[in-house]
């Protein structure tokens, strides 16, 4: 079995200097993601935060990564931009797919992906009810037509981000907000998708469904077995027509 090589990657800095973060997320938010993800068999997870070497992506590590999952918001403005290049490239090459959660709507590498500056309404902690909007699509497998998130930071319309390839799930918060809270985007050859939740004073992480859908997500996202450069695929296209030509 090929498995899916995921790195989950986090600042890292709420959980050591906020109390209640702390609480939630002990050994970090990504730590309580791999928890979960580390059941199944096709994936391989391993964990990088932003003070790690290298800011957690090596060149050599980022090779080996099939689908690289993103939680930003404090430090956006420290992540490398050789980095962010090097992760929008291989995006856009096919050979990685990105998901961003939560505040990485802002994200240097997810606006240099999608072509974005993310930027949307915020307000209160409050309930949320996320709808799903494509029940057949498959991040939607195994989730309800809506649920409940107990507590949630409000995002909100307008969200700067380009129309949606497809838009999975659909927020509506309980002062009446809404916002297009899971969105997949196409860009070259690679797959890319938005989540909302996922403060880091709020226990979304714990949600069960909130991690079936990042566990979807990886599914939907992760490259395709074969990828040609475009170079090579436009050689291969048009060598007929270049033969033709020289018969004649």
């Amino acid at each position: 079995m090929n498995k899916i090589n995921v790195v989950i990657w986090n600042e890292f800095r709420h959980e050591k200097t906020k109390e209640k973060a702390r609480a939630l997320y002990p050994n970090g938010l990504h730590a309580t993601i791999k928890g979960y993800l580390d059941k199944n068999e096709d994936m391989e997870i391993t964990l990088a935060a932003l003070d790690d070497p290298d800011q957690g992506l090596s060149d050599e590590r980022l090779q080996n990564t099939d689908v690289l999952v993103w939680w930003g918001h404090m430090a956006h403005d420290e992540v490398d931009s050789v980095l962010v290049k090097k992760i929008r490239d291989r995006v856009w090459e096919g050979k990685m797919g990105f998901i961003a959660l939560h505040s990485a709507h802002m994200a240097r590498p997810f606006c240099a992906i999608v072509g974005t500056e993310g930027v949307l309404s915020c307000g209160r902690n409050q309930k949320e009810i996320m709808w799903t909007l494509m029940p057949s699509h498959e991040i939607s497998a195994g989730i309800p037509d809506h649920f409940l998130i107990e507590e949630e930071e409000l995002y909100a319309e307008p969200f700067h981000i380009p129309e949606p390839d497809e838009l999975v799930f659909g927020a509506w918060f309980e002062d009446g907000h809404i916002l297009r809270a899971g969105a997949g985007f196409r860009r070259g050859a690679g797959k890319i998708f938005y989540f909302q939740p996922g403060h880091e004073t709020c226990p979304s992480f714990h949600n069960p469904y909130v991690l079936r859908v990042i566990e979807n997500a990886i599914r939907w996202v992760r490259p395709c077995e074969q990828v040609s450069p475009v170079k090579n695929a436009c050689t291969w296209m048009h060598q007929p027509i270049v033969e033709e030509f020289k018969s004649t």
